[in-house]
């Protein structure tokens, strides 16, 4: 007879909760253990008026609801068939020599005092330090893994496929062409090249597992903004395209992804007039606080938090009008007057309706996939969202390039009809943005 191996005791850190208010029950028949320390974190946290404070406020309603089962201290059973308990630190341990004051070392302690008592006990965290002090002390330690993807195998929205010479011709010439087994993603992007001339090459797009159709002409280019390279091209086709509904870029700094989307947001509001108007966002990471925190009125708190976007609309707008600074800056103003462009704080994005805008994310890598969901469920009817951002370049402590919402968003979507992705890869800012971003 066959003896089942005992539950696991998975003891969770703060910002695990804080990443995924679900997490609790992400871990099956197994046991989840939340130290009163971590209650406390999100008792401070539950009052903040950000997406930490909608998490701390979510998980703590899911425990208050488990707590009308049974007590907490002794565990309560959860539906997907685990064990949900609070447990008190112990302040006094022997053995270990930790600041008990410090409350990541209080959290440790729980785990490390049920792994004393004989228990299979994994701790886990989104803070690496936590991790490291945790194997320190010779505990079993994981990252929180369910909504992690590849990162170096992550879909690029293209590919290129080697064809005999006569098939790019035929391409040429046909409407759509036709590739058995082809198995493409709907809206991926296939460079066709034939294999005894490379230079005889024709760029389709997906419209079906098999079927290829040329890139529309008419979107080659926005607001006198030129495709550089073939990925800027794909990000028009997609950008400028009304049927496409959710557009992901990503790529290094330099590579253009958010110069286009805000080119093909002015074109498709002013010239277009597809939609009402262009909103533009961004979170506010580096800076660690909440733009309360930054002097003045909300719109010149946002004024300094988004000044890159200032920057390229600026551009934007020479390449236009061709005028003088001083004039060029008034029509970058009057954007704003008339209401064709919105600049808004993602904390005030949730909870709201967005119909008929064209709705750009910048910076999205720094977003969890729980808040990427939260942004994108808020879209109305005839709403178009771009998110940019490069996911090796982030700065919330708790998110890699693995574990971002961006990254997420696109190993997720990807072949649905209403979706469409690049991956932008060469710098076209400047030789010295390029020679930065290759050699530093």
């Amino acid at each position: 007879m066959t003896r089942s191996k005992p539950p696991k005791y998975f003891v969770l850190d703060t910002n695990v909760l804080l990443h995924n208010p679900e997490s609790v029950t992400s871990f099956e028949d197994n046991t989840v253990v939340l130290p009163m320390t971590v209650i406390e974190e999100m008792d401070n946290f539950k009052r903040h008026n950000d997406e930490l404070g909608r998490s701390a406020r979510q998980v703590i309603r899911k425990l208050d609801r488990l707590r009308a089962q049974g007590n907490l201290r002794d565990g309560v059973q959860m539906e997907n068939g685990g064990i949900l308990k609070i447990t008190v630190e112990t302040q006094d341990m022997p053995g270990l020599f930790m600041d008990m004051s410090v409350p990541d070392n209080r959290i440790l302690a729980v785990a490390y005092a049920l792994q004393s008592e004989g228990h299979r006990v994994i701790f886990v965290s989104k803070d690496i330090n936590s991790r490291l002090k945790a194997d320190a002390l010779g505990l079993d330690v994981m990252d929180f893994e369910k909504q992690k993807c590849d990162f170096d195998a992550l879909y690029t929205g293209w590919h290129q496929i080697s064809v005999d010479g006569e098939l790019v011709d035929r391409y040429y010439q046909e409407e759509t062409l036709t590739i058995p087994n082809g198995d493409f993603l709907i809206n991926e992007f296939i460079l066709l090249q034939d294999e005894s001339n490379p230079k005889h090459s024709a760029l389709a797009r997906a419209t079906g597992p098999e079927t290829l159709s040329h890139l529309v002409k008419e979107r080659e280019n926005a607001w006198h903004i030129r495709a550089r390279s073939k990925e800027q091209r794909m990000a028009f086709e997609l950008l400028l395209d009304p049927a496409i509904s959710l557009i992901t870029l990503i790529g290094r700094a330099g590579t253009g992804k958010t110069l286009l989307a805000l080119a093909a947001g002015l074109e498709s509001v002013l010239n277009g007039e597809t939609f009402e108007k262009m909103l533009v966002s961004r979170p506010v990471i580096p800076m660690g606080k909440d733009i309360g925190y930054l002097p003045g009125t909300k719109d010149e708190k946002l004024s300094l938090w988004m000044q890159p976007i200032f920057d390229n609309l600026i551009y934007l707008m020479r390449l236009n009008h061709r005028l003088e600074e001083g004039t060029v800056q008034s029509k970058v103003d009057k954007l704003f007057k008339d209401q064709h462009v919105e600049l808004e704080a993602l904390t005030y994005i949730r909870g709201r309706s967005i119909p008929d805008q064209f709705v750009i994310i910048d910076e999205a890598q720094n977003l969890t996939p729980h808040e990427v969901k939260t942004i994108i469920s808020r879209a109305g009817e005839n709403t178009k969202m771009v998110l940019t951002g490069d996911p090796n370049q982030i700065d919330n402590p708790y998110l890699d390039s693995s574990s971002n919402g961006l990254s997420y968003a696109v190993e997720k979507l990807k072949g649905q009809p209403l979706y469409g992705h690049v991956t932008l890869s060469k710098s076209e800012r400047s030789p010295l943005s390029a020679i930065a971003a290759d050699f530093l």
